[in-house]
């Protein structure tokens, strides 16, 4: 693959695939002052990086980083397919148990769905950790996890079977596991009343 294909703008970057590379580039936001802009471009830019190679370091499948710079990543294309397209038990637990690992490094995702998992034939990829932070609140992690549970329960008739799935995997990785679980129905139960 020797082409420059543009994917979806989002909110925060532009990403492209050329050369079997994805490069990721943080874009301006003119309602900021421009110095502050480019300070937390490159700030936010820094961080994603590190998220990404800190999650590869606790065994979460993640594009290999090859450069940085400026408001730029380079990393791995993933071939594969996002869990949504080809959703099932067998992977939502799998998923699940990239996610206890995650967890267990207290990495924070930040946008929990079946859109940023890639399967690629042998294991899934997490990938867009635009919006990834380090905490060990128990709250945090039942944020990240009800968000994939909502995205579950919209996208998929079967919901309940691939929630209990991903909660499986989840406590096979966690020893505390059954704590964030219950958090995240306690979120649930604010945001019915709310």
């Amino acid at each position: 693959m020797s082409e420059n294909i543009s994917l979806p703008k989002g909110a925060e970057a532009i990403v492209r695939i050329q050369d079997d590379r994805v490069i990721k580039q943080r874009i301006p936001k003119r309602y900021r002052v421009e110095m502050l802009d480019e300070k937390i471009r490159k700030e936010r830019t820094r961080a994603e990086a590190r998220l990404i190679s800190e999650a590869r370091r606790l065994g979460v499948p993640t594009p290999i980083l090859y450069d940085v710079y400026g408001f730029t990543i380079e990393m791995e294309y993933i071939m594969g397919q996002p869990i949504k397209e080809i959703i099932s038990p067998e992977l939502c637990e799998k998923a699940g148990e990239m996610i206890g690992r995650l967890h267990g490094g207290n990495i924070i995702h930040g946008d929990l769905t079946t859109s940023n998992m890639i399967w690629n034939g042998e294991r899934i990829y997490l990938i867009d950790f635009g919006l990834s932070f380090v905490s060990n609140n128990i709250e945090d992690k039942g944020v990240d996890v009800h968000v994939l549970f909502q995205t579950l329960e919209s996208s998929h008739r079967d919901h309940e079977k691939l929630i209990e799935a991903f909660c499986r995997g989840y406590r096979k990785q966690l020893c505390n596991a059954d704590e964030i679980l219950t958090r995240v129905t306690e979120i649930e139960k604010r945001g019915r009343y709310a």
